[in-house]
């Protein structure tokens, strides 16, 4: 008679839990209660049962969160790896058109000493970038936008034309496409647009640091496809809020990525040209030729400029023929070191005789955890035409947050 009121119970018993499933819409929302419950009355008929694993969520700590950042190997060197990414982004409701945003910081500085030929020596400090800024994302996860602070100490321009950096909204709801509007860095040659972070050396080329790397107000369409890639754009001639609108500059890139279906067997190929072009006061004309080749632990590049007059960084000029090339040889010697040559070489006045620079690199790169934690050590010699030959030793150090 037991026996038998025992399978009566677990009749019973199992009839309602099915029932009790049937009426909620996922097996996750039986609630703890109930398994406790039915836990419970099997114990009371002498009925054992394993433990139930449950799956409890668990938010870490900040101890916690800094040890997944110390453990975390960032091999992919081509992005710029925020360390407190997990601890500091901040997540919004589902009412605001805000999805979140991510508060962050970047710092790159070096020491350098420099001898010249004349025995005498000058030690500085620089800064190449020091930011303080904000990514954000829209409701949807396809559009964006992004406010950055620079701060350059060493920089003449005051505080206003020396703060503002990016300040843009994109969205990525074109396949394949970007768009971008606002205060930005113009497609002024591949390393003329990179970021700061994502340098090989401390200092960009010279062809990169005279005729680009500086920010303009305008919109552009960036296009990304397995054989080819490029960035065009529009955008007012004025740099550093100089001036409402002086005039109006084209910038335009594209890249032909001929093993781009090989998914990277033979290594990752680009040749690239762009113009950039424009009017400022006077016209400008600056154009650029790219060739990069990267294979496994190897890479090799090189580009060439050329400007009949020029509007960037160094200022706006239109009485100078310039033109120069850089190329540079890189090998990983482990996951984490990096080994660098380059030969940077430019004719800043081509009207001018002996009016050329020569600059021989080789650096040292320490990825700690990839772009976000990052020493470097670079060598240059400098020759220069109408001036004392030079050495330079240079102790970089990078952070981002």
């Amino acid at each position: 008679m037991r026996k038998l009121l025992l399978i009566f119970a677990l009749i019973f018993l199992f009839t309602q839990s099915v029932y009790a499933l049937e009426e909620i819409s996922s097996p996750d929302e039986v609630t703890l209660e109930a398994e406790q419950s039915l836990h419970d009355e099997l114990g009371e008929l002498g009925i054992e049962t394993a433990p139930e694993q449950t799956e409890i969520n668990h938010e870490k700590s900040l101890k916690e969160k800094w040890e997944d950042i110390w453990a975390t190997e960032y091999t992919d060197l081509g992005v710029n790896n925020y360390l407190l990414t997990n601890i500091v982004t901040k997540h919004f409701s589902e009412d605001s058109i805000v999805e979140s945003i991510h508060p962050f910081g970047g710092y790159n500085g070096s020491l350098g000493m420099e001898f010249n030929d004349n025995d005498s020596f000058q030690a500085k400090y620089g800064f190449n970038a020091i930011n303080l800024g904000v990514d954000g994302k829209f409701r949807g996860g396809k559009s964006d936008f992004r406010v950055l602070f620079t701060h350059s100490p060493l920089s003449s321009r005051n505080l206003l034309r020396n703060s503002f950096s990016d300040i843009y909204i994109g969205t990525n709801k074109i396949k394949n496409h970007r768009i971008q509007v606002g205060y930005q860095r113009p497609a002024s040659g591949i390393e003329g647009k990179m970021s700061s972070f994502q340098l090989p050396f401390v200092y960009r080329s010279q062809i990169s640091r005279t005729f680009g790397t500086v920010r303009k107000a305008g919109a552009r369409v960036i296009g990304n496809y397995s054989l080819f890639d490029y960035d065009i754009g529009g955008y007012s001639s004025d740099t550093y809020f100089k001036s409402f609108f002086p005039g109006a500059e084209f910038a335009g890139w594209i890249n032909i990525k001929p093993l781009g279906k090989t998914n990277g067997k033979y290594g990752n190929l680009k040749i690239g040209s762009g113009i950039q072009s424009g009017r400022r006061d006077t016209d400008y004309t600056v154009s650029g030729f790219y060739i990069g080749y990267d294979y496994k632990k190897f890479m090799a590049n090189f580009e060439w400029a050329n400007a009949n007059g020029y509007n960037g960084r160094s200022g706006h000029t239109s009485n100078k023929h310039a033109s120069g090339f850089y190329t540079t040889l890189g090998y990983m010697i482990t996951p984490k070191v990096q080994v660098l040559a380059r030969y940077d070489e430019l004719d800043s006045d081509k009207k001018t005789s002996n009016n050329s620079n020569r600059e021989y690199s080789f650096g040292l790169n320490y990825f700690i955890k990839g772009q976000g934690l990052k020493l470097m050590l670079n060598y240059i010699f400098c020759q220069n035409d109408s001036a004392k030959d030079s050495h330079r030793l240079i102790l970089g150090t990078q952070i981002l947050l």
